[in-house]
């Protein structure tokens, strides 16, 4: 099955890349801050070859869409661009699956326009429903990327908190990942601006949450900035909530695309989302 793409939408005067891949239930794709659209299910056709319509595209100012036309980069814009990309697409209804930043932009979208999301998939959540109370770190990051490249960036970063003998290879990965980004001074004024937004007013707040939902955790040890706990807040909290994690010792579900995918896909099915569902309504 090929792609519809890679491709561009009009959302609000800002052109906005994605990849589409056509079927029934659609799910829409939201990757993390300083990710792309390649990074929720890194390059896994295993739910369009289920039947399902992915549609995947990179936030504003990252990969290879147009910078913030206001220089504004917080979560109510990206929750505003998830509904205008859907909107663009012709989507009235669909699944949300998202990934640390794009997992808080789809609990705003389903607290705020609820009509939107038919259900939810959660990665790795780092979100409490504040702004971050490091943003140090973030402008750090900022600084380094906007004044000195991806080379600053990985300096600001510093070495990774891994075994010296996977170090290198995470370093490369991460070179890789920043990348693919077309304008990185965007990427910059986004790595200060999120973190500075709420996509929600703290964690009780996702007790309105009404679909299904689906939380992808990690106990990834070496990832401070997605802890377990979150998670498994998000599971208190939001109603009938399904939380799943790898095994002790094995690497993160999140970044196994195949696994992942076949995790998401039976849980849709479940949930009387799959792909000839009643419940997404496709304008």
């Amino acid at each position: 099955m090929d792609p519809v793409g890679p491709s561009t939408l009009d959302v609000g005067g800002m052109g906005v890349a994605y990849d589409e891949r056509p079927g029934g239930t659609p799910i829409v794709m939201l990757h993390g801050l300083t990710a792309t659209r390649r990074y929720v299910v890194h390059g896994s056709t295993l739910l369009p070859r289920e039947g399902y319509r992915t549609l995947a595209y990179d936030a504003r100012g990252h990969g290879d869409t147009d910078p913030a036309p206001d220089g504004t980069y917080d979560y109510a814009r990206l929750a505003d661009d998830a509904a205008g990309v859907m909107d663009a697409a012709g989507i009235g209804r669909a699944v949300l699956m998202g990934v640390s930043m794009g997992s808080a932009t789809a609990l705003a979208l389903a607290l705020g326009r609820p009509e939107r999301v038919a259900g939810l998939v959660i990665v790795t959540p780092a979100h409490r429903g504040a702004p971050s109370s490091n943003l140090a770190h973030w402008d750090a990051l900022a600084d380094g990327l906007e004044f000195g490249g991806v080379d600053g960036f990985l300096e600001a970063y510093g070495p990774p908190a891994a075994p010296e003998r996977v170090r290198a290879s995470i370093v490369t990965v991460m070179r890789q990942r920043m990348e693919r980004h077309r304008h990185p001074a965007a990427v910059a004024a986004a790595l200060r601006g999120v973190p500075r937004s709420a996509a929600f007013a703290g964690v009780d707040a996702l007790r309105a949450i009404a679909v299904p939902t689906l939380i992808v955790a990690s106990r990834d040890t070496m990832d401070a900035e997605h802890p377990l706990e979150v998670s498994r807040e998000y599971e208190r909290v939001i109603p009938g909530a399904r939380l799943v994690v790898e095994d002790e010792g094995e690497s993160p579900l999140a970044w196994r695309g195949g696994s992942l995918s076949r995790v998401v896909g039976a849980f849709l099915a479940d949930a009387d989302l799959g792909p000839g569902a009643s419940a997404t309504v496709v304008r």
